[in-house]
């Protein structure tokens, strides 16, 4: 939307009707001298985009506005502007449809105003719509820039400068919406304590004293109901029997007289009967008789079963002395397969250290052998030389001896390299011919070759996809072997345990849970459960049991609450005393009662107490059963201390006798329980092995069952592994058996030859070379001899003289040589003794063990034979046993037979007695049956009612569900507490709690709503700060470089920024720093007057440009400014705020030169006029 038109009448100056048109759509400029109504122009604008705040446009109020203020016969003031709506992108909602917009206030003497949108009468807050949904909210205005703004710009604090970037940013509606937020949550805070209040004060305690009263009716009710319930029960039980009693009288009475009779009878034939069977008795006893007298066959078989029995028990003696021995002989085996092992290790140690020394002495010894023979050849020389006589019969004399043997050294290594030519040219003559068939060879056996190839590879990377899962053979069965052990260990320590244990009467207690989610670990145990006996305590057991008393099958729990509810609720078999850690009190004797019975008998008494050892959070327990004791070692002492006045305490003595401080003792034999505590630490004992080994145990378990894929992978890979060297040992033997493997083989042998032989020529002829120059020195000795004899002979003494030197020394190195040589050799066969010892004894043990196996093979056969042959025999012992045990058994029988029959006779002569009191009783008892049933007819009127259904299943009268004896009880009990409750209960209860209950409802329900909203309110704050810091960062980087960048453009080579001051951040404030050429002004005032205008300029254009809207106003912003700046501030708008429009009032030459559009005012006649220039 932008200015078309604007038509003034009676506003401000303008008295008559004033129409401005031709305005520019970017640019317009309005100037005119002081006075002239330039600003007027501006205050209509104001005035139509429907300003509140009349300082604004520089007046009080509305009558201010009306030309003279009325008083030049004008009474009203109105001014219309014409909008340009052609772009519908713009247009304000609602207004698409119309390409001008024209609105119009008009205000009238004494305050009256109106306002026009097209001609038609509008409501003030539509305008302010129209105009806010544009960007035109002239309260809060971002695009007037009156007179003095400038000034206050440069006045600003940081919170100020922040303030103008939350206009630019619009955060004020955040700040608004927040302030009105923590208002409405105040209110619910308000609130929420007025509710609780009186729910505290007054609805809780009321109705904490009504349901009180409640439940005292509500029993009441229940107990009156069930008073009336038992009684009718009763009653009819009552009734019911006695009516029964009456009604089965008579046949009852006949019945008797029946059974009397019958019981006569009976006697009668029992006697006879019991007559008969005394003569089938003597009968029996004359047979048994008869047959005993035949003979001892019994006596025989008894005693050849006898004889039986013990040869299988002298069998399975043997056996299991045989079994333990090859047992043993099994363990020694081991031992001494270890023990080869470790001789063959050693063995192989010492040969090799053996071999060492070997090699070195002969080394040492080949020298010496060397330096020796050559000392006794110079000293042959030399003695042949000085007698001119060889030392050695048919030598020759002297050099020639010399140069003699060293032509034959030389002659013979000449041989030796010709015969090795000859085998290297005869070897490289067969490789020649051989190698055709050998190549042959090589690709028949190719594919054999290349497939032990591939198996090796393979095997190798099996062993290292073993190796790196770190396998060892037969770790596995060892770990299996252990768990195994554990397991049984377990079992037996179990069985111990369980064994001690029931030899400790009542040592467990059996309890149900009193409620659904008890915690069991409240319930500590029976007190002797919860201490142990200090190691080398044992000789106190039978004290500390005395000591004690029945307080050890005491049950400790952790509070009386607890105890309670077990009482009550659970389930126990027997009568139990409980001791609650949080009441009881402990009865610790004082350390100075101890300290003085210490002092009376040193050594000699201990606290029991201090005997002990248990948790400490069972301290008060202790101290309750063992705190007032004292233990001593005999009744002397426990005498002196109990009755010496300063101690005053029970004492108890190591054999059990009690000396109590009333004077009274107490001893003799031993309790029943004694040993308790020693059987309870042995179980404590126990126990901590078995925790131990299940620790164990579950550790290697878990080991397992981590290390299973492992282990099932490394088995997979082992069996694949010895398939893999299977497999690699039938390709070898394959490849080691065949023809051409032979033909390569020799074709291989001679090419390894020919390198060798070659080696042998280059070493004879190296010996060769040897001879020669020895022969040349010989040669050249003899010339030297023959041309000076005495010096030569002294050379020869010399060097004979340093080679027995040399000899001498290398003897005595060879001595320390041979020793060590001398010494390894002994150890060796030392070593080699041992070993041989080792398997001799192995070899012993095995054919001991074989031996034991035989035998034991051959025992078991025999103890087979001897049990099956004990079998038989045992078998015709019982035939014969039976036999004769079948008069025996006959016998009995008639005499228990007799016996029952008398037994039977005497019952019956009871019961005859017992029929003849129950008649006499009979008559008795219907005469009060009568009289009772009368009785309960008249009394009870529901009888008649609902007689039919007494006694019948389902009914409140079925006799067989309940247990009339506990009724009775019941109803007597329910009796005295009615009598009690009729007086305090307050009938009208029910109707007050329920109106206070639903109050109570009501409130509860109003709380949550409030809580719920107020933690709405509370999450809107926080996302409102959010928003408004996300807005305030964003428009404050934006609005900075703006600034910057225009006081640039203004004040070429400068620079300026807004930044937040040190240490605090954009929400703290904002401040204004200025750069001048390269350095940076710490204040605004070091800035001169036009410099400080262009900064406010800068900043107020940089947040216009921020939030642009269609329309911008200026009143003489460029007051303060020389006419440079005021050409760049006219350039910048035009430039920079394209596609706004500016109406822009001035005095300086440079903003008009850039204005599209100039409108000048004039102040003539008392009226303002305006025309375009």
């Amino acid at each position: 939307m932008r200015v078309v038109e604007i038509i003034i009448d009676g506003f401000k100056s303008y008295q008559v009707r004033t129409v401005i048109t031709g305005w520019d759509e970017s640019f317009n400029s309005i100037t005119g001298l002081n006075g002239s109504g330039k600003s007027n122009i501006l205050d209509a604008i104001c005035f139509v985009l429907g300003i509140t705040n009349m300082s604004t446009v520089r007046a009080q109020n509305l009558q201010d506005l009306i030309y003279k203020r009325g008083q030049a016969g004008i009474t009203k003031a109105s001014v219309t502007i014409v909008f340009d709506n052609s772009d519908k992108s713009k247009a304000p909602p609602g207004f698409e449809g119309f390409s001008q917009i024209s609105v119009t206030r008009q205000i009238v003497l004494g305050g009256t105003s109106k306002y026009l949108i097209n001609g038609s009468r509008a409501q003030q807050g539509v305008v302010q719509n129209l105009f806010h949904s544009v960007g035109l909210n002239i309260n809060n205005p971002n695009f007037l820039i009156m007179q003095g703004r400038i000034t206050k710009v440069l006045n600003m604090k940081a919170t100020e400068f922040l303030s103008l970037i939350e206009e630019a940013a619009g955060t004020r509606m955040f700040e608004d919406r927040r302030d009105k937020a923590l208002r409405t949550m105040a209110k619910k805070d308000k609130k929420v304590e007025e509710i609780n209040d009186l729910l505290r004060e007054e609805i809780e305690p009321k109705l904490d004293k009504l349901r009180s009263e409640k439940r005292a009716f509500l029993d009441f009710q229940q107990t009156q109901s069930d008073l009336e319930r038992l009684t009718k029960l009763i009653v009819a039980h009552d009734y019911t029997k006695n009516k029964e009693r009456m009604q089965s009288s008579a046949a009852d009475l006949e019945e008797k007289k029946k059974r009397v009779k019958f019981l006569d009878e009976n006697t009668v034939r029992l006697e006879k009967e019991i007559e008969n069977l005394a003569e089938d008795t003597k009968r029996v006893k004359a047979q048994r008789d008869k047959e005993l007298r035949k003979g001892g066959k019994f006596s025989a078989l008894e005693e050849e079963v006898k004889g039986m029995s013990h040869e299988i028990i002298r069998l399975n003696t043997i056996l299991d002395l045989k079994s333990t021995g090859i047992s043993e002989e099994k363990e020694k085996r081991k031992e001494i397969q270890k023990s080869v092992k470790e001789h063959e290790k050693a063995v192989q140690e010492k040969t090799k250290a053996y071999e060492r020394l070997k090699e070195s002495y002969d080394t040492a010894k080949a020298e010496h052998d060397s330096l020796s023979k050559e000392a006794e050849r110079q000293e042959e020389l030399l003695q042949t030389l000085l007698t001119g006589v060889a030392s050695k019969e048919g030598q020759e004399s002297g050099y020639q001896s010399q140069l003699q043997e060293a032509k034959n050294r030389a002659s013979t290594a000449a041989t030796e390299q010709e015969q090795a030519k000859l085998k290297i040219a005869h070897l490289q003559k067969r490789i020649q011919e051989d190698e055709p068939r050998a190549k042959k060879a090589r690709e028949q056996n190719a594919t054999l070759l290349k497939d032990l190839e591939a198996h090796r590879l393979a095997a190798k990377k099996l062993e290292a996809d073993i190796a790196r899962l770190g396998y060892e053979e037969g770790k596995e069965e060892e770990i299996r072997r252990e768990e195994a052990d554990l397991e049984a260990r377990i079992r037996d320590l179990t069985r111990q345990a369980n064994d001690l244990r029931r030899s400790v009467r009542d040592l467990d207690f059996s309890y149900s849970n009193p409620s659904p989610d008890f915690d069991r670990s409240k319930v500590k145990g029976k007190v002797l459960q919860l201490f142990t006996l200090d190691e080398g305590k044992e000789f106190a057991g039978t004290a500390l049991e005395l000591a004690a008393g029945g307080k050890l099958y005491n049950i400790v729990v952790d509070t009386a609450t607890t105890a309670a509810g077990l009482l009550k609720n659970g389930r126990l078999a027997s009568k139990v005393t409980f001791i609650p850690l949080d009441q009881i009190q402990g009865n610790r004797a004082s350390a100075e009662k101890v300290s003085v019975a210490k002092n009376i008998a040193p050594g000699k008494v201990e606290l029991a107490l201090s005997l002990i050892g248990y948790d400490q959070g069972n301290t008060k327990a202790m101290e309750f059963v063992f705190g007032g004791s004292l233990i001593c070692a005999d009744e002397k002492t426990a005498r002196e201390i109990t009755y010496d006045p300063r101690v005053a305490l029970t004492s108890v003595t190591h054999d059990g006798t009690v000396v109590r401080v009333g004077g009274t003792l107490t001893g003799g034999s031993a309790p029943a329980s004694a040993g308790i505590l020693l059987k309870m630490r042995k179980i404590h004992a126990l126990e901590q092995q078995i925790a131990e080994a299940t620790e164990k145990l579950n550790s290697i378990r878990e080991m397992l069952q981590r290390e299973k894929k492992t282990l099932d992978m490394a088995r997979n890979i082992k069996k694949q592994l010895d398939l893999k060297n299977h497999e690699i040992s039938l390709t070898e033997e394959q490849i080691s058996t065949n023809s051409s493997t032979k033909i390569i083989h020799d074709v291989e042998e001679m090419k390894e030859q020919i390198p060798q032989t070659e080696k042998e020529i280059v070493e004879a002829k190296r010996r060769q070379e040897e001879a020669q120059k020895e022969v040349k020195r010989i040669e050249k000795d003899m010339s030297e001899f023959k041309n000076n004899k005495g010096g030569k002979l002294a050379e020869l003494k010399k060097t004979l003289e340093t080679l027995k030197k040399n000899v001498a020394k290398q003897s005595q190195a060879m001595k320390s040589e041979r020793e060590e040589f001398q010494a390894a050799q002994v150890e060796l066969e030392q070593s080699n003794s041992d070993l041989s010892t080792a398997q001799e004894s192995l070899a012993e043990v095995d054919a001991a063990v074989e031996a034991l196996e035989a035998e034991i093979a051959e025992l078991r056969k025999e103890h087979t034979e001897v049990t099956d042959a004990h079998d038989i025999a045992n078998a015709r012992l019982e035939d014969e046993r039976t036999r004769l045990s079948s008069f025996d058994n006959e016998l009995a029988e008639l005499d228990e037979a007799s016996r029952q029959k008398q037994a039977r006779i005497a019952e019956e002569k009871l019961e005859k007695q017992k029929l003849g009191h129950e008649i006499e009783k009979f008559h008795q008892r219907e005469q009060a049956a009568a009289k009772a049933v009368s009785q309960f007819e008249s009394e009870y009127e529901f009888i008649h009612e609902e007689q039919d259904q007494f006694g019948r299943p389902g009914t409140p009268y079925d006799f067989h569900s309940v247990n009339i004896s506990e009724s009775r009880s019941t109803l007597k009990s329910l009796l005295q507490s009615f009598d009690g409750m009729k007086k305090k209960i307050n009938p009208k209860v029910m109707n007050m709690i329920d109106n206070v209950e639903k109050k109570e409802i009501a409130l509860k329900h109003m709380l949550r709503t409030v809580i719920k909203d107020k933690r709405k309110i509370e999450e809107t704050i926080v996302e409102l700060d959010r928003y408004k810091k996300e807005a305030l960062e964003k428009t404050h980087s934006k609005v900075s470089a703006d600034f910057g960048n225009i006081f640039a453009e203004l004040l070429p080579g400068s620079f300026a920024k807004l930044v937040p001051p040190e240490g605090k951040q954009v929400t703290d404030g904002l401040e204004v720093k200025v750069q001048l050429g390269k350095v940076w002004k710490q204040s605004l005032t070091e800035l001169s007057g036009g410099q400080r205008s262009l900064i406010a300029l800068s900043l107020i254009m940089a947040l216009l440009q921020f939030k642009p809207a269609p329309m911008y106003i200026l009143d003489e912003v460029d007051a303060a400014l020389d006419l440079s700046h005021t050409q760049n501030i006219g350039r910048l708008i035009k430039t920079r705020f394209k596609g706004s429009q500016f109406i822009v009032v001035s005095l300086k030459d440079g903003m008009f030169q850039n204005a599209n559009r100039i409108f000048k005012t004039r102040f003539t006649n008392n009226t303002s006029t305006v025309q375009i220039m």
